[in-house]
């Protein structure tokens, strides 16, 4: 069976790991010959001290009685002259005290395939022949007893001389703890924890060119909300990302190892926006209000740091959110226009990199979960621009029966090319981290698998990716880093660039078949995005589609909304559907709200009296900008009997500030009596609805004798009141009258008082002559006569002329 293809079917480390731990119990075989008695010497003094007290395991018996743990082994690739130290604890699992207990270091078999380094990851519990010989002498710890439950630290220092190491090779290194108990008071091998000792002293002619990926991906973060300010200041849906970015965070971690790495650097568009938009003020949802956020000094320095660590350095963009490509071949194509957000993804992540980080990334890559491709992951994959798909090597296994592993870089057809990752390598560092042992192995195995590859054919020089978990934890990017920095001396491997591994010499004997889809993994598929998934994305697309073509500032809301139907397609939501749907809804749920705040406004039927009127319709813009490219079209449901316009409808354009109302008015028209049915609704220029209609009903009265009736008694009591204003103003002006004809009476009898007023020629009489009648007139107390001169602005006499004839005596005379 190839090399490179006898991997299939195992498990990770950490997984191997524990199941090596919590596995079946298999049954110990006392060792009585088999265990080499080491020579007696003084009592090593203990190392650390005594750890809390544990329950004993109902199964520790035999070699796995006692827990042995590997924290520390430096160094990690040893060379000539390096003194090799081993450091961990001892925790005793048995109901039995161990008595006269030592620490062995044990060096195995010298391992010549891949397959041998994960058999011996895999073994549990000692082995007589396959764990090898102590090394002995006063490399040793001991302890006189060691109680149940009782946790005990150890140190053993060995010069790499004095290990006898026959060859350059991967070596198996086992720390074994000997001692007695009462059911077994002989030496027998009580625990035992296998690791890797890579061994190398010179460098090889044909290094193996290795790439490793350092991803920075986040989750979901922002929202499609933005502040009513003029700067559209951004709303976190929480201030995780603050954690992970700040001091001991998992990517301020990420940063701080890669920068000093020769890595290719993965990034997420979306990330780099999100702590971009945090550089300035932001709001973070609590429950049902927004608090403002406080961590903009740590985004700068954040992005400050990344920027300096990525100069020189290949930098691979995915799409914008790191969208999930087989969630999208196997379920979004189905689903119409769902594709076309992958094309939008592809192009925004060039702009977002090159403007937060000042670098041109490479977009030719798509990096589909753990490397699991099958045809339709493939053509979505490289549907958006790309032409290199990063697979693994666990999902394109070798067919062949190749000895070697082969180059990452294959033609699959079309054009394409995949990069095919080390499944082994890739999947190294998963799992808990946390423990210093867990970290220990991991990264042994990590060196002895590297160094393998290159002993594989030393002749021949190949090239390998490693491609590991998208999010890696703080833990596990400190033990890769560890990894990377032992492999940095280039003994066996020297590094590359992404670019350039997809660009080696692909291996003639390497498959280049792409699997099959009855060969994607089920749990996989089990964590896609769902059909439903996708068809709320096209739902939001749609409504943005319909509200943007309104708008006067359409950037403002597509921007946000877009960057967030990309969002809810992130690969991030596997595992976490029920996170996933709720922030799908709430970006649907957010635009709708929008959308709606450009509405009719809710009018009440209507009452016509006559054949003709205008009728009013408003349009209410909730927004903060204008809107325009509207127009409002009332229809009659019943046009023979009241007709819009000329006809059964009539448009009007609605232009409408923001924050504002405005009221449109149509020209109507009833031919008989009663109800009409009326219909108002908004179109967009293209003539799509927008937002609900409005009905309402129109009550048309014919004008009826009763109402000509109850009309003209309204103009007969205005007929009357003037009438009665006359008659009023009339009286006043005869009393008027009278009172003045009454001083006129009194200043003539003061005349005849006086004789030498009235003679002719007298002084302030000049010319005056009165003749009889004239007197008798004023005699009367008419006050004026005929001869009376006129006032120009005197009024028009409105009475009949008066006789010439004298009046009789005390005739009084009413003009």
């Amino acid at each position: 069976m190839a090399e490179a293809a006898d991997f299939q079917g195992t498990l990770p480390s950490a997984a191997r790991r524990w199941l090596r731990r919590t596995g079946a119990l298999v049954a110990a075989v006392p060792l009585l010959a088999g265990v080499v008695q080491l020579p007696a010497g003084p009592a090593a003094a203990q190392t650390a001290a005594q750890a809390p007290v544990r329950s004993p395991q109902a199964d520790a018996t035999g070699s796995r009685t006692v827990d042995v743990s590997l924290d520390s082994l430096s160094p990690a690739a040893p060379v000539d002259g390096d003194t090799l130290t081993v450091s961990g604890t001892l925790t005793n699992e048995g109901k039995q005290a161990i008595t006269d207990a030592q620490v062995d270091l044990r060096v195995g078999p010298r391992l010549d395939t891949r397959s041998a380094i994960d058999a011996a990851a895999q073994r549990s519990g000692y082995q007589q022949g396959a764990d090898g010989l102590t090394v002995g002498g006063k490399y040793v710890q001991k302890f006189a007893k060691i109680a149940p439950g009782l946790t005990q630290s150890f140190s053993i220092s060995v010069p790499m001389k004095d290990l006898n190491l026959t060859s350059d090779g991967i070596y198996q290194l086992g720390v074994s703890l000997t001692g007695d108990t009462a059911a077994q008071p002989y030496p027998s091998v009580l625990g035992i924890e296998r690791t890797f000792l890579p061994w190398q002293t010179e460098t090889s002619d044909a290094r193996t060119k290795t790439t490793f990926l350092w991803p920075l991906i986040s989750t979901t973060h922002l929202t499609a909300e933005t502040g009513s300010d003029e700067q559209q200041t951004r709303v976190f849906e929480d201030d995780e990302l603050a954690k992970e970015i700040g001091p001991g965070g998992r990517l301020q971690q990420m940063l701080s190892l890669g920068s000093s790495l020769d890595v290719t650097w993965v990034v997420d568009p979306d990330l780099l926006a999100s702590v971009d938009a945090m550089t300035r003020n932001y709001w973070i949802k609590s429950k049902d209000t927004l608090v403002a956020g406080r961590n903009q000094a740590v985004a700068n320095q954040w992005l400050n740091e990344l920027e300096k660590a990525v100069q020189g350095k290949k930098v691979v963009a995915l799409p914008f959110a790191d969208p999930d490509l087989a969630s999208l071949a196997h379920n979004g194509k189905n689903v119409s226009g769902s594709l076309s957000h992958l094309k939008a993804a592809t192009d925004v992540a060039t702009d977002t990199v090159e403007t937060v980080l000042h670098v041109t990334p490479t977009t030719e890559f798509a990096w589909p979960v753990n490397g699991a491709i099958d045809p339709s992951v493939v053509d979505v994959a490289t549907s958006a621009g790309a032409d290199t798909v990063i697979a693994r090597s666990d999902s394109m296994r070798e067919s062949s029966a190749l000895p070697y592993t082969p180059s990452a870089a294959r033609p699959i057809g079309g054009g394409t090319r995949a990069v095919v990752a080390d499944a082994r390598l890739s999947t190294a560092f998963q799992g808990d981290m946390t423990r210093a042992e867990d970290s220990t192995l991991a990264v042994q195995e990590f060196l002895a698998q590297s160094l393998m590859i290159t002993l594989q054919d030393p002749g021949e020089q190949r090239s390998v990716v490693v491609a590991p978990q998208r999010m890696p934890t703080a833990s596990q990017a400190q033990a890769m880093a560890q990894a990377i920095r032992t492999l940095s001396d280039g003994r066996w491997t020297q590094a590359q660039d992404l670019t350039a591994a997809a660009r080696t010499k692909p291996d003639s004997q390497a498959t280049t078949q792409v699997p099959s889809a009855r060969s994607y993994p089920a749990s996989l598929r089990k964590q896609e995005l769902t059909v439903a998934a996708f068809e709320k994305v096209k739902e939001t697309q749609a409504k943005l589609d319909s509200f943007k073509v309104i708008l006067t500032l359409p950037d403002r809301v597509v921007t946000p909304f877009g960057r967030a139907i990309d969002r809810s397609m992130s690969t991030s939501w596997r595992g976490h559907a029920a996170e996933g749907y709720a922030f799908r809804t709430s970006v649907t749920t957010h635009l709708t709200s929008l959308t709606q705040s450009v509405q009719l406004i809710d009018k009440s039927d209507a009452q016509l009296s006559g054949r003709s009127a205008v009728i009013p319709v408003t349009v209410k813009n909730g927004l903060l900008q204008g809107v325009d490219h509207l127009t409002l079209r009332l229809t009659s449901k019943k046009p023979s009997r009241f007709k819009i316009g000329d006809g059964v409808y009539q448009e009007l354009p609605v232009k409408v500030s923001g924050g504002h109302s405005q009221s449109f008015k149509f020209e109507t028209t009833a031919n008989v009596n009663g109800l009409a049915d009326v219909v108002a609704q908004l179109y967009t220029e293209d003539g799509t609805p927008y937002g609900r209609e409005m009905p309402f009903q129109v009550q048309v009265n014919e004008v009826t004798p009763t109402v000509m009736l109850v009309i003209a008694g309204g103009m007969l009591l205005l007929v009357l009141a003037g009438f009665r204003m006359y008659q009023q103003r009339k009286r006043a002006a005869a009393r008027q009258a009278e009172q003045d004809a009454e001083d006129e009476a009194a200043d003539g009898s003061e005349d005849a008082a006086d004789p030498a007023a009235g003679a002719p020629g007298a002084p302030g009489r000049p010319g005056d002559d009165i003749s009889t009648s004239d007197r008798h007139q004023g005699e009367s107390g008419t006050g004026s006569g005929e001869h009376d001169p006129e006032q120009p602005s005197d009024p028009t006499p409105d009475t009949v002329a008066e006789s010439a004839d004298p009046s009789g005596t005390g005739e009084r005379v009413d003009r």
